[in-house]
């Protein structure tokens, strides 16, 4: 018999290099991935992790090095020949229709036939058939529109399953999910792995590299600077391995207690009476909530996402209508002021969604840092070329958002990078409130730690910050109030003190409630 030593790796790279112009997205970098395995694949923003997978998925065409799956030299293979392959890639952001069902989804492209025409009834028995072997259970005859965002990763998933995929490539896939989602996806995956199928997932979350996978390879700038075996290492080790330093990670334990020198004397920099706001499906996504976040202090955000966390940072900015209620920024009301308008009054926002909220991925990284300032770099009415190349260039290296090349535009950057786009343009500007919507969202370790100390520092110099992030750790990092929201409401406001994840959870989950203002 075959040890596992001996088989034939289901994924081995050799020696890639690839260029985009001036940038070396990879030099050299190998990557062996053993059958059956669920395997890590981790690195910096921008460290080349996408491009590599993407190579490997025949999306890119490498310029130079070797690609083995099974064995078998398939250098220089395009997409559908991966897929005839048994490769597919689930890529970080989804490429759904939103107005088709899950079914008509997960078979586009390779839809059944019968007697020349589409076969709907046989498409929804497929799928269905697939959901309950997978356990991926999301609804044939659902509207994807109508889907949550974890049930919308599930299809993603499904598609790749339908399309015969053995070696399944994972590109972030937990970035958008809440905590069940999470665990739910790992179980599938796992479930998926002891099914025959291999894996590779890449993701900034070294947790999750600890908990689900068998090995971990490491790069760094383009190239592979370590491959292990996960239960050789620590979070620590791999940090280091990525960034090249030692990185603080109190973030994955929460255990850093934030100051608590806070102004609490003074007006409240930004104060929030009974806001009623509209969600897409309910009257009331944001249901009659009132609360105050004094200068100098974190007030965060904890619950299960899709309890209204979105609707209420979106009225605050301005992004929402509200029903009724009222919305003060110091001592102005703000309630009917246009967006520009809470940003020129001293309001900033980190968006949730970068793309269809902070960027414009056809704009360049240079104009993307200026995106809702435009009118405060101009000189007689047209834009200061100069001013934008100069503000560009301190940020880029403020924030280390790579490639450096400001002209280069926002969407050939790596999602991390992207992000650091959107953190760099809201931080820099002149605020006295921050809403800051899930400001870690992948990006990695080192980025991480970064992103945290701003917060920190923007609080310790008098600013207001609203936090809001899916990650419950996160929060009793930088918190130093904590209020959970489920079903619309502030089920309960703690004190950092009195915050715990097993006081929180139930509170999270609604099993508990108590009266919040």
């Amino acid at each position: 018999m075959t040890s596992p030593s001996q088989q034939v790796p289901a994924v081995r790279l050799t020696g890639i290099d690839k260029r985009f112009g001036a940038v070396r997205a990879n030099r050299g970098a190998t990557l062996e991935v053993r059958q059956g395995e669920i395997h890590a694949l981790v690195g910096e923003n921008g460290a080349g992790k996408s491009t590599l997978m993407k190579i490997l998925s025949g999306a890119l065409p490498c310029d130079g090095g070797t690609i083995e799956v099974g064995g078998r030299n398939v250098t220089g293979w395009t997409t559908a020949e991966a897929i005839a392959s048994g490769v597919g890639m689930v890529h970080q952001h989804f490429m759904l229709v939103p107005t088709l069902t899950v079914a008509e989804n997960v078979v586009l492209g390779r839809e059944p036939v019968s007697v020349g025409m589409f076969d709907r009834a046989r498409a929804m028995q497929d799928v269905e058939r697939l959901c309950e072997q997978s356990g991926l259970m999301v609804g044939a005859d659902r509207l994807v529109a109508d889907l949550s965002v974890g049930e919308a990763q599930r299809v993603e998933i499904l598609k790749t399953l339908y399309r015969g995929a053995r070696i399944l490539l994972l590109d972030e896939p937990t970035a958008v999910l809440s905590p069940p989602e999470v665990t739910e996806l790992w179980k599938v995956l796992r479930r998926v792995r002891d099914g025959g199928a291999t894996i590779v997932l890449i993701t900034h979350k070294l947790d999750e590299v600890m908990h689900v996978t068998e090995h971990v390879t490491v790069m760094r700038q383009g190239e592979t600077v370590a491959q292990m075996a996960t239960k050789d290492t620590t979070p620590e080790g791999i940090a280091h391995a990525m960034v090249g330093r030692a990185v603080d990670l109190s973030v994955r334990e929460g255990r850093r207690a934030p100051s608590t020198a806070n102004n609490t004397s003074t007006a409240p920099a930004l104060e929030v009476r009974n806001l009623v706001v509209r969600g897409p499906r309910v009257a009331r996504a944001v249901n009659d909530i009132s609360f105050t976040v004094a200068p100098g202090e974190i007030l965060g955000i904890a619950g299960v996402e899709g309890n209204g966390q979105t609707e209420l940072l979106e009225a605050i900015a301005g992004l929402r209508a509200s029903t009724s209620g009222q919305i003060l920024l110091g001592q102005r009301d703000i309630t009917a002021l246009a967006v520009r308008d809470r940003g020129d009054a001293g309001l900033s926002h980190i968006p949730e969604d970068r793309h269809r909220r902070g960027l414009i991925l056809e704009y360049s990284i240079a104009d993307n840092l200026i995106l809702g300032q435009q009118h405060h770099y101009q000189r007689h009415g047209v834009l200061d070329a100069a001013a934008i190349a100069a503000n560009a260039a301190k940020q880029i290296a403020a924030y280390d958002i790579r490639p450096t090349d400001a002209a280069l535009a926002a969407g050939a950057l790596s999602g991390g990078n992207q992000q650091k786009i959107v953190i760099a343009r809201e931080m820099s500007r002149s605020f006295s409130a921050l809403l800051a919507a899930q400001p870690t969202r992948g990006v990695d370790v080192g980025a991480i730690e970064f992103i945290h100390d701003e917060l920190r520092k923007a609080r310790d110099a008098g600013k207001a910050i609203l936090l809001v992030s899916a990650e419950l750790r996160e929060v009793l990092t930088l918190a130093d109030r904590i209020a959970v929201m489920y079903g619309g409401r502030f089920v309960t406001v703690l004190s950092r003190a009195e915050a715990n994840e097993e006081i929180l959870g139930p509170f999270m989950t609604g099993a508990k409630q108590e009266s919040a203002a």
